[in-house]
């Protein structure tokens, strides 16, 4: 051992052996030291040596032939030779070299079942990844069904049902193969590496998206109770939550919507606390107005222009509308990869955080499955989704923003962390801050897109003519763009059908253009209950849709009609989605026909209501 590094011996495997090999180490441990030093290791200090053991008087051999002497006159029968073996043992394995070895060889992880059998189970827990849960005894038969179809089944011997149990007992620990078809599918989504993350050091540098159903019901303008989504979009830099919008049904227009919302301050609304103000939160509010006026009466939210946004591959991210609103803001859009969710924990996390802390105070709060779901929900007092999305708002500038986050802990002091916009405010030293206004125009841009021929009659769309005299120079002409042969761009808004935005290219504008029956219906609705009217009166006229739909909208807000059934139940939902998801937005009166001169008689006969539309050359993002 001179001549050899000393390595310090493993001593805590010594927790491998039975306790009875452990015990008899430690019994043999007291003499081999008394050997060697002359003491028992827990003799008190100043304790005198035994004359026969004393190292100033005699050898290392002659003190272990007394040691197996006293031994072997005590009943222990062994030879010097032996205790020297066991000294040697001690100098180069410690404790664990007095152990018996024999004692501690390890079992096969499996015990003496055939490999072939282990390998059929293995595959069969496996196949339980995608399908739907079903019990141990199903799995343990098509374990058998599948040894049964290797070339040397009847080799292999296959062991009692008790046995395959167990086996199965041992190998599926943490598959949950027989448990939540939804967390089986989520470990088996995990990566084989470890966890990681791509570093964000900027607000913006990194931002994550995701929909998600959120578990509360909301009153819908017919009575109905139904759930809504969630649809937001959170900065991994400082865990800021930027937008969320909830709709009925997510559509491209809503993740469009979440861009301007993130690069827009949240201005302040009537019976919030003053307390939200971000003149009054840690945000450096008073350097940020110099910078954007904006945000003189804005509240306490950050605001965050992205550079790069994470995103699933769900229609409503990969839309071209989307990928248009992102490069139109100068946005590096990056789809994650298929079916992992992993590649955007942040976002899946917060939606879930939405949930604890946000959704489950909720009244219409449903739980996250029909296991957690109380009773008679829809006949309790539940919010409008307007009144929801005015809640969720003041939350995530309430608490969300305020709330010490986990993942923004201080590294060189881990007992620290910080809230969203403490983080915001920090990184804003070095980061900086661009502002990116938004107006009418802009707005527009971020709508849906479609190229159409511009005709005598005007623009059709899903059966609906859409026409005003500015397209006088346009009609039947050509457009100029080559690669769309002639087509012109047209933007339109989902939720509300009663107007499309025509771009002239040749004076550089967007022309706003009415529907032609805009007149017969008394409320804007979308394309969701157009659709459903377009059903109910097959090959019908334009004329008779819009009165269907008009009467479709009636009904839902009278009541419901006598008549039962899905088809009303059908009609009833999608009436209340549409009115859910209709604006409040004043617009100019439709102009009259030509050559019609006024009647008195007839303007006497009632007063005429414009339909409330918005007014897209003003400013969409300022509110009063």
């Amino acid at each position: 051992m001179s001549g050899g590094r000393r390595k310090v011996p493993p001593s805590a495997r010594l927790a491998e052996f039975p306790e009875t090999a452990a015990e008899r180490a430690l019994w043999w441990e007291g003499h081999i030291v008394e050997v060697l030093h002359g003491l028992p290791p827990n003799d008190c200090e100043g304790a005198a040596a035994r004359p026969e053991f004393d190292p100033r008087r005699h050898s290392l051999a002659e003190r272990e032939r007394a040691k197996a002497a006293e031994l072997t006159a005590a009943g222990h029968t062994v030879t010097a030779s032996g205790i020297k073996q066991r000294r040697q043992r001690y100098q180069r394995d410690g404790l664990l070299g007095l152990a018996d070895g024999r004692s501690a060889k390890q079992m096969s992880a499996f015990g003496k079942v055939d490999p072939a059998v282990v390998e059929a189970m293995r595959e069969a827990i496996e196949e339980t990844g995608e399908d739907s849960s079903k019990t141990i005894g199903f799995i343990v038969w098509r374990a058998m069904e599948i040894l049964a179809g290797r070339e040397n089944a009847a080799s292999v011997e296959v062991p009692s049902r008790a046995t395959l149990y167990r086996l199965y007992s041992k190998m599926a620990v943490g598959t949950h193969a027989t448990g939540s078809a939804r967390t089986r599918r989520s470990v088996n989504a995990r990566p084989p590496g470890p966890f990681g993350e791509v570093p964000a050091s900027a607000p913006g540098e990194l931002v994550q998206i995701d929909s998600t159903p959120l578990d509360i019901l909301v009153r819908l303008d017919d009575g109905i109770a139904e759930k809504v989504e969630l649809t937001a979009m959170v900065d991994i830099a400082t865990r800021s939550i930027t937008a969320a919008v909830l709709r009925p049904t997510t559509k491209a227009a809503d993740a469009s919507a979440l861009l301007a919302r993130s690069v827009t301050p949240e201005a302040m609304r009537p019976g919030w606390s003053q307390a939200l103000r971000m003149s009054q939160s840690v945000l450096p509010h008073r350097r940020l107005l110099s910078v954007d006026e904006r945000l003189e009466h804005a509240a306490a939210r950050p605001v965050i222009v992205p550079e790069t946004i994470v995103c699933d591959h769900g229609k409503v991210f990969i839309s071209n509308n989307f990928r248009a609103s992102c490069r139109y803001l100068g946005i590096n859009l990056q789809p994650a990869h298929k079916a992992t969710p992993t590649d955007k924990g942040t976002i899946e996390k917060t939606l879930g955080s939405v949930a604890t802390l946000f959704a489950q105070f909720v009244a219409g709060y449903t739980g996250s499955n029909p296991d957690r779901r109380g009773r008679k929900l829809e006949d309790g007092p539940l919010w409008s989704l307007p009144e929801l999305q005015n809640l969720l708002d003041e939350w995530v500038i309430a608490v969300w923003q305020t709330r010490p986050h986990d993942g923004l802990r201080d590294p060189d002091a881990p007992r620290r962390a910080f809230s969203p916009n403490e983080k915001y405010a920090m990184l804003l030293q070095s980061c900086g801050y661009v502002p990116v206004p938004l107006n009418g125009e802009d707005y527009i841009e971020l709508l849906p897109e479609r190229w159409q021929a511009i005709n005598s009659y005007g623009i059709r769309i899903k059966h609906r003519t859409y026409d005003d005299g500015e397209l006088g120079p346009l009609r039947r002409q050509h457009s100029g763009v080559m690669e769309k042969k002639g087509l012109w761009e047209i933007h339109h808004d989902p939720y509300d059908i009663s107007r499309i935005w025509v771009r002239d290219r040749q004076h550089d504008r967007w022309i706003t253009v009415f529907w032609k029956h805009l007149q017969r219906v008394g409320v804007p609705f979308g394309e969701l209950a157009w659709d459903h009217a377009c059903e109910q009166v097959p090959g019908g006229t334009e004329e008779q849709i819009a009165d269907a739909a008009a009467a479709l909208l009636r009904r839902a807000h009278d009541g419901p009609a006598p008549r039962k059934g899905p088809a009303a139940k059908r009609s009833r939902r999608v009436a209340a989605r549409t009115r859910a998801t209709a604006p409040d937005r004043p617009v100019p009166d439709p102009p009259a026909a030509d050559g019609m001169p006024g009647d008195e008689a007839d303007t006497d006969l009632a007063e005429v209501i414009p339909l409330g539309l918005f007014d897209p050359l003003a400013n969409p993002w300022r509110r009063p």
